[in-house]
């Protein structure tokens, strides 16, 4: 089987479909998509809110819940607890298959009728206003993370404590205001870092401790800026560089990101990978064109998969912990799953489901919502293994012969993910606009739903501006005053949780709000997005340690696929002249 080029239906851009890919399609049994890697990472992000929280009446008790959905909702809303309760039966919305609609047009009906949770958690303790999130304790707002206690602020912190305003952590402690940081302790604004302690300001260092400002060390103790101090002399420095007040954070941040620019950058940030491509991609093996992975393998087009075992997998977009043999999926896994194809929210254990949502525990379904423990079940009516086999074959078929045609021309037959606008969310709400950012007009104009915020006003008590300079400084009165945001004007609190841990680190009290710190950390992240580049390496743009043997005079020729634009000032090397840069 050879390669081949395909428009997308959806950009009118060329793809390639490798011969790799036809082999899982027919592993998977699933035809060719119609729609480019990029669109198909596109739809299905559309699906994931990941931290916007909506005050909102339970359908079934009344009371006032935070949920991901917002108030104007088309569905009914439940508190989690409610939802899994056994006082209601889901199966008593089921319709009978009709063949005289296209399935999308069935299927966005039943959505519309069948409940749905909240929040997406499962086994929190104390965790009441974090969402997208299991196994959490004493947390607060924090998203799409697990395994994690004494946490606040932050998204995708897993198996980690004591941990504030952060994005992309794995097994670390007490560290602040950071990236895509793993088995890291006391790390302070820093990026990329992995194995790490007593690292304040610094990027892409690992096994260091006692190091301020670096960039690209190994294994190096009490430096400043990549240059070596005495134990003394370190901690003296340190001390007076004032980072328990704000101008002292102010100062180091700026000094320290301008110090970063001046260094390369390896094509694919990421350690111990075999065969891989992508962004952010660990210990990984076979994993292409994918971001954000934490021990993949044999994956393609995934992004958000963090929370490992998960193998053999296409298109699939945050998932994991249990994941095998799934593809065009959206926050699914937890648990086994497997033989998972077209489904969002679906977890735990579910296998061999095709086009269903909220479906937890359970096996051969296909189009249904919010079922557990149940089996042989299409549209969330029962049938018999016999029924539901020869049923499902004639939908799959009668799919393709009465495809459901969407408001922009877009076409949908068996083999494509669900239609943008069956998704509950805005595009402004979910990660879509992350990695391909739309103005209203722009998402509107491609049949995108918008949604202007509607936020609650609050009385200001306190400018930032007006919060003492120094950590020392601040009482636990603070805590009664509602904050105005420095850059977005809007309230902000402090909490009992975030003080203490502020004044036990010594680091100042922020003057943004927890949204603004959040777009501030993102911001330093590379797009999902991915550009064939040639190494930078010329000896020209950054004053190399040593001359390369793979090119002792000229620039290197190796080629790579990066996440890094072209049109992006950072110095982008390939893995051999990154590492010899390194020290």
């Amino acid at each position: 089987m050879t390669a081949e080029t395909k428009t997308c239906q959806n950009c009118k851009n060329n793809f390639v479909i490798e011969p790799e890919d036809f082999k899982f399609y027919e592993k998977m049994q699933v035809p060719p998509p119609t729609f480019c890697p990029d669109c198909r990472f596109q739809r299905r992000a559309m699906f994931r809110n990941e931290r916007k929280l909506f005050w909102v009446k339970s359908a079934k008790s009344g009371k006032e819940i935070l949920s991901l959905y917002p108030p104007e909702s088309w569905f009914a809303i439940y508190d989690e607890k409610e939802w899994w309760s056994d006082d209601w039966d889901p199966m008593e919305y089921g319709k009978d298959y009709d063949f005289s609609r296209p399935f999308f047009e069935q299927f966005f009906k039943l959505s519309k009728t069948v409940p749905r949770y909240s929040r997406d958690v499962m086994n929190m303790v104390n965790s009441d206003y974090s969402a997208n999130a299991s196994d959490l304790k004493n947390c607060y707002l924090l998203f799409n993370s697990n395994f994690t206690e004494d946490s606040a602020y932050g998204n995708a912190v897993d198996g980690s404590a004591f941990c504030f305003d952060n994005s992309h952590l794995s097994k670390c402690e007490r560290c602040y205001n950071s990236f895509w940081l793993t088995n890291c302790y006391q790390t302070n604004f820093s990026s990329q870092c992995e194995d790490s302690n007593n690292v304040w300001f610094s990027k892409n260092c690992r096994g260091c401790s006692d190091c301020f400002g670096c960039v690209n060390l190994r294994g190096k103790k009490y430096h400043i800026f990549n240059e070596p101090y005495s134990k003394e002399d370190y901690e003296k420095k340190l001390r007076s560089l004032s980072l328990h007040t704000a101008s002292g954070v102010d100062r180091a941040k700026a000094k320290a990101h301008v110090f970063w620019f001046q260094f390369p950058n390896k094509y694919l940030q990421g350690i111990k990978n075999l065969n891989s491509s992508g962004e952010y991609v660990t210990n990984s093996k076979n994993v292409k064109h994918s971001y954000l992975i934490r021990e993949g393998e044999d994956m393609k087009y995934a992004q958000y998969m963090q929370v490992p075992p998960h193998k053999d997998l296409m298109d699939v977009t945050v998932g994991g912990n249990g994941m095998e043999l799934s593809y065009e999926d959206v926050v699914c896994g937890w648990g086994k799953l497997y033989k998972v194809k077209f489904c969002a929210e679906c977890w735990p254990d579910d296998i061999d489901l095709e086009y269903s949502m909220f479906c937890s525990s359970c096996s051969d379904l296909l189009g249904c919502m919010g079922l557990r423990k149940k089996r042989y079940c299409i549209l969330n009516k029962q049938y018999s293994k016999e029924e539901y086999e020869i049923l499902k074959e004639k939908i799959k078929k009668h799919m393709d012969e009465m495809p459901y045609i969407d408001k922009k021309g877009r076409i949908y037959k068996y083999g494509e993910f669900f239609p943008a606008e069956i998704s509950p969310f805005a595009y402004n709400q979910t990660i879509a606009i992350q990695h391909f950012p739309l103005k209203k007009e722009e998402a509107e104009a491609q049949g995108f739903q918008w949604h202007e915020p509607n936020r609650r006003e609050y009385e200001i008590t306190m400018k930032a501006e007006d919060i003492p300079e120094s950590i020392q400084d601040i009482g636990d009165e603070i805590l009664k005053e509602v904050i105005q945001c420095a850059e977005c004007k809007r309230a902000y609190r402090l909490i009992k949780q975030e003080l203490d841990f502020l004044k036990r680190e010594r680091i100042a009290a922020p003057r943004i709000c927890v949204d603004c710190r959040h777009e501030e950390r993102i911001s330093q992240r590379n797009k999902a997005r991915f550009y064939e580049r040639q190494c930078m390496c010329d000896y020209k743009v950054f004053n190399n340690f040593s001359k390369h043997e793979n090119h002792p005079e000229e620039r290197c020729p190796d080629k790579f696929e990066t996440a890094y634009p072209p049109e992006s000032k950072d110095i982008v090397y390939c893995e051999a002249c990154y590492l010899k840069e390194v020290v």
